[in-house]
């Protein structure tokens, strides 16, 4: 007999909505805060990171490494260890710790083993394990380039010149770059074609940086110089992605809504949810709380390149589907490598509730269409759960096919939507 499958009744909102939210740290910043502080020559700590599925999995990928990951109320306290295997990393189904922490597997003495959720066998991973085997690391994955694999460490790993394909994922970057400084030669990356979500490779590069690597652009990469990284107590921003449904849903209500402690100066993808709401009628403004998006008596259609803020594409797609014009989102080729095929999930989501949906070989365009009630499934998808919901504040009789893969970034996510609206949490089942 199959398991029952939770379904989630997305709650409908008749009102505008008027809310101020608080949303916990960033999954993106927490998860390179973690490998930094992993590899640092010190003790470290972490204050308020976020704790959901991705997270925890880093953390215990690390701990199943040799590094103490110690909870101290809501903080982290992160002490190096002597990296060592045998061991084995589950990585759910989270691409962080899919290409972050080969890496630092590569300087254990040992194998390491990496696999994790069904779905996470199908996410590509070439790239990366290319790149390791170029720095001298020794990796075993049957040919196949995606998990499992086992990374044979042997304590350190030689590193100099690498060049990497990272069209598929920006992460193999990420990965290689946050280890490189204690890569005997460091590395010098050089890169075969572009990369997607350029600023999470930005991100990387300065909080590298802030640990004290040293960081050099060239015309084809990166270059990290040896040496060491320098431990560092690290106060983690609120996640900019995971305000998206949030400021949305005052597109759709016509109402208020302000996401507190919104960062002057970051790395985040999200930071362009200001531009892009804005772009689709919004009033954005900067308060004493934080950023507050007001909506209007419309949602204006786009047409954006979003390839440098892919994580941001289910949300702004639903919006596109409430829009009074059709939308052109280009850029985002790299999503059907994701936690799902998103362009392919967006495609049925969206057209389940009345739109029009043409997939472009990099894209979607969405014309909108009378709304109508849909049971819409997750794909084991956070981000897709976020989209629902806010299909559902504007058409009534939404629901959700297992809900609960928000766990990936925000496992309370529907209390917090709750919330916003000031009603139940809506109906589970």
């Amino acid at each position: 007999m199959s398991a029952m499958v939770e379904v989630w009744q997305a709650p409908f909102s008749r009102t505008p909505v008027d809310a101020v939210v608080a949303l916990p740290g960033s999954k993106s910043l927490t998860a390179r805060a973690l490998v930094l502080a992993a590899l640092a020559d010190g003790p470290s700590r972490l204050v308020r990171p976020l704790r959901a599925r991705d997270t925890d999995l880093m953390a215990a990928g690390l701990r199943a490494l040799g590094v103490q990951v110690a909870e101290d109320g809501a903080d982290w306290l992160v002490t190096p260890g002597e990296l060592r295997g045998p061991a084995d990393v589950d990585a759910g189904l989270a691409g962080t710790v899919l290409r972050f922490l080969p890496p630092v597997a590569a300087l254990a003495t040992g194998p390491v083993r990496l696999d994790g959720d069904p779905r996470l066998r199908d996410r590509p991973n070439a790239g990366l394990i290319a790149g390791l085997r170029a720095a001298g690391v020794a990796v075993d994955d049957d040919g196949r380039g995606r998990a499992p694999f086992t990374v044979h460490g042997t304590g350190s790993v030689r590193g100099g010149a690498v060049t990497v394909d990272a069209s598929e994922s920006s992460q193999v970057v990420s990965g290689l770059l946050l280890a490189a400084a204690r890569f005997d030669e460091g590395l010098d990356l050089a890169l075969t074609g572009g990369v997607p979500s350029m600023p999470h490779v930005e991100m990387t590069v300065r909080t590298l940086t802030e640990h004290g690597g040293t960081v050099t652009t060239t015309d084809r990469g990166w270059r990290v110089a040896p040496g060491p990284i320098t431990a560092l107590d690290r106060v983690l921003e609120p996640d900019l992605s995971n305000a998206a449904p949030f400021l949305a849903a005052a597109l759709v209500t016509g109402g208020r809504v302000t996401v507190r402690d919104w960062p002057a100066d970051t790395t985040q993808p999200g930071a362009q949810l200001d531009r892009l709401l804005a772009a689709m009628g919004a009033g954005v403004e900067r308060t004493a709380d934080g950023l507050q998006v007001t909506g209007g008596d419309r949602i204006a259609p786009l047409d954006a390149d979003l390839g440098d803020v892919g994580e941001l594409t289910p949300v702004l797609a639903a919006l596109c589907a409430l829009a009074d014009g059709p939308s052109r989102l280009t850029g985002i080729a790299h999503l059907r490598g994701h936690e799902t095929d998103r362009l392919q999930a967006l495609d049925e989501v969206l057209t389940a509730v009345g739109a029009t949906v043409q997939q472009l070989p990099d894209g979607l365009v969405v014309t909108p269409g009378p709304g109508r009630p849909a049971r819409l499934d997750s794909y084991a998808d956070h981000r897709m759960v976020h989209a629902a919901a806010l299909l559902g504040l504007a058409i009534e009789g939404v629901e959700v096919s297992d809900p609960g893969a928000v766990s990936k970034t925000l496992p309370d996510f529907r209390e917090r939507w709750a919330g916003l609206l000031g009603a139940p949490a809506g109906v589970a089942r």
